[in-house]
């Protein structure tokens, strides 16, 4: 299958084979404890990034669907990722330390932000870099608005997740937009539209009334620790 050009993500088709993520001997055996996430470094290219090793997962999403609000919810500290009512305002990669080896990473927005070209760009590049050449990728949180999901650049992040063998999770936030009813209804119709796609997962979020919180633990805890470092 090849895999699709990205004008977002600058990712071009390889012409070499995709080999396995670099795989360790040793198994976690540790518990993850969200609440002592701290932050560690933020950086705009991939020299600036902490070593490549052990393990890390990153959130990435429309720049208006809630991705740094998923993240102080998840964590359950206040302020840890940076919030705004201004979309975009995530211009770099930032790295959170939830302990020596792992790693919570909050990636550039992408979709509305309204920002110069130029810079828009520069996030793009580094992005895509990063998704392309990071080691320790165990999967990435695509974080969507539950009442606009599966937009197009959407897509194209699932579609290349698909073909590079990441794992995905999707956060449909901003649940308590919605009656219980239309919830479901829009839980179902993403999940019928991904039945198909092997290592694709789903849930409802707010990180406003915190559903879903354990839920989305629970899938963080699972790649972490059944990762071999």
């Amino acid at each position: 299958m090849g895999i699709p050009y990205f004008d977002l993500f600058y990712l071009k088709i390889p012409s070499i084979v995709i080999l396995p993520r670099e795989r360790h001997e040793a198994h976690m055996a540790l518990t993850i404890h969200y609440n002592q996430a701290v932050y560690l470094t933020s950086a705009t290219n991939l020299q600036q990034l902490p070593a490549d090793f052990g393990a890390e997962i990153a959130f990435i999403g429309r720049s208006n669907a809630g991705k740094s609000s998923a993240l102080n919810a998840i964590t359950n500290v206040k302020g840890l990722a940076r919030t705004s009512s201004a979309p975009g305002r995530t211009q770099m990669i930032n790295y959170f330390a939830l302990n020596d080896t792992c790693r919570l990473v909050d990636l550039p927005g992408y979709g509305f932000a309204k920002v110069p070209t130029a810079v828009k760009a520069r996030w793009q590049k580094t992005t895509a870099d990063y998704l392309e050449h990071r080691k320790t990728l165990l999967g990435l949180i695509l974080v969507m608005d539950v009442r606009h999901p599966l937009k197009e650049l959407d897509q194209q992040m699932i579609n290349w997740c698909m073909d590079f063998e990441v794992n995905v999770h999707i956060l449909l936030t901003k649940a308590d937009k919605l009656t219980p009813n239309a919830q479901n209804k829009a839980l179902f119709a993403v999940q019928n539209a991904l039945v198909k796609m092997k290592g694709v997962s789903v849930q409802l979020f707010s990180a406003l009334k915190k559903t879903g919180v354990d839920e989305a633990r629970k899938v963080l805890d699972a790649w972490f620790t059944n990762h071999p470092l």
